[in-house]
């Protein structure tokens, strides 16, 4: 269907998925609206057939990771007729552990119909700023506790329904006022504030079993002297999330064309 030909397609000089799975031996593919993949739930299951299809004919045969942001509100790839949830501002005011996991089974009961096997949800960002152009009503609040139990009830509901869940974006992207897409935040907790903060929802990820967890195109000083985005660096991702934090699942970057990483 040439309607699913997205613009990363052109750019790599393939006209299907599978041209691209052959040429580049692609692991993973993730569906964005732009992409003009995302037309219908039906649409979505053939194109993820076909994809795995693709995959498993590859002298080397092997499935593919499909995954997408599904985080309802107001990022939502996949639209009507599936199920739209309520956003996470709305479960965080509702304040119900119980409604947020099961708005995750049977979000994350959709998705897998699809074909998606990993969500980029739920957000872990503690909205400490009012001003914060990018997180928001993406998050659950400003109480870290709240957010953590939230956060811990989806993980529960998107993995017990068979979809990898991915808590972001590590270490806390809730107290900056730039937009990461567009520049580098910088957040200027102490470690103690961090641990205060920004902490909880991801220790209480990690304690909920999380498979995957998404990065952070930010600077935090406290954890990283040398200044790098969290995505790049090691004091952060090796010394605070693997060793603090114990935690030994996967960890994905966030889009490595934002300007918050490629400034760097």
């Amino acid at each position: 269907d040439q309607f699913d030909i997205d613009l990363n397609l052109k750019e790599m000089g393939v006209k299907t998925a599978a041209e691209l799975i052959a040429k580049y031996h692609v692991g993973r593919i993730i569906y964005f609206v732009w992409a003009h993949n995302t037309r219908s739930p039906h649409q979505i299951a053939d194109l993820s057939n076909g994809i795995q299809q693709a995959g498993l004919a590859q002298p080397t045969p092997l499935p593919l990771l499909i995954s997408t942001d599904q985080e309802h509100g107001i990022v939502a790839r996949v639209g009507k007729p599936a199920t739209l949830m309520p956003g996470a501002m709305a479960l965080g005011a509702g304040g119900s552990r119980s409604d947020a996991r099961k708005a995750a089974q049977i979000a994350g009961a959709e998705l897998a119909a699809m074909g998606i096997v990993q969500n980029y949800a739920p957000v872990a960002d503690v909205n400490v700023n009012p001003a914060n152009p990018v997180i928001g009503v993406r998050s659950f609040g400003s109480d870290p506790q709240a957010v953590a139990e939230l956060v811990a009830a989806q993980v529960k509901g998107y993995q017990g329904a068979g979809i990898a869940a991915t808590s972001k974006h590590f270490p806390g992207h809730g107290d900056t006022k730039t937009d990461s897409h567009y520049g580098l935040p910088r957040i200027d907790h102490t470690v103690e504030q961090w641990e205060q903060l920004d902490a909880p929802p991801f220790r209480a990820a990690i304690a909920a079993g999380i498979d995957s967890i998404m990065t952070a195109h930010i600077l935090v000083p406290a954890l990283d002297p040398a200044e790098d985005p969290a995505t790049l660096s090691h004091p952060i991702l090796t010394g605070v999330l693997r060793e603090r934090l114990g935690y030994d699942g996967v960890v994905v970057t966030d889009a490595l064309d934002m300007a918050g990483v490629r400034e760097k």
